[in-house]
């Protein structure tokens, strides 16, 4: 499941600490240092039910959360600001709000470059060419250089969802199959 479903939005809790992240890994000139821990750490997200279920989970106190993650975090030598991050994030019972400042930290670093973050899952792995044409069609729309996040959901079964900002474009096969389906009800 990635990420992006665990949080439709981004609240103001996660915003906060993603611009205290963002503003910290500015400081110390490492945007890209803790970006790329940060994909580390959505990556354990998406692939570890376990993990997932300790960031989402409200039975875990967080004295449970915070041993976990440390643990967690040591297991995949994720270490320095992330680390730092995801544990106070644990201590303070805000564990459930990780993937909106994932997606929130991902929108402080591309409004700092002045470019915009588009969430685009699609079902199989998209070339480079693709990815560049996916990216010209976006700036075509936007005015704005734009920062893909790329996440593969075979669900989909083909095509792929792209959000940008408030915007969402859903070609996925799935959907298309869902519509026909609610069509042929109607029909019937």
């Amino acid at each position: 499941m990635p990420v992006a479903d665990l949080s439709q939005s981004v609240s103001n809790v996660a915003q906060r600490y993603a611009v205290s992240l963002f503003e910290l890994a500015k400081d110390e000139d490492s945007i890209d240092a803790v970006g790329a821990d940060i994909d580390r750490v959505e990556t354990l997200l998406n692939e570890s039910d376990d993990f997932r279920r300790l960031v989402v989970s409200p039975v875990f106190s967080a004295d449970e959360q915070l041993k976990a993650v440390t643990a967690i975090l040591a297991k995949a030598k994720i270490g320095g600001y992330v680390a730092n991050f995801v544990k106070l994030v644990a201590k303070n019972r805000r564990l459930f709000v990780l993937p909106g400042m994932i997606l929130a930290y991902r929108g402080e670093v591309a409004a700092h470059r002045g470019q915009m973050t588009a969430e685009v899952a699609v079902a199989h792995a998209l070339s480079d060419e693709q990815q560049q044409e996916l990216k010209t069609a976006l700036k075509d729309v936007t005015g704005k250089d734009v920062a893909l996040h790329i996440t593969e959901d075979a669900s989909l079964l083909g095509g792929m969802i792209v959000k940008v900002g408030s915007r969402q474009i859903d070609t996925s096969l799935r959907t298309k199959l869902s519509k026909l389906k609610l069509s042929l009800k109607e029909v019937g």
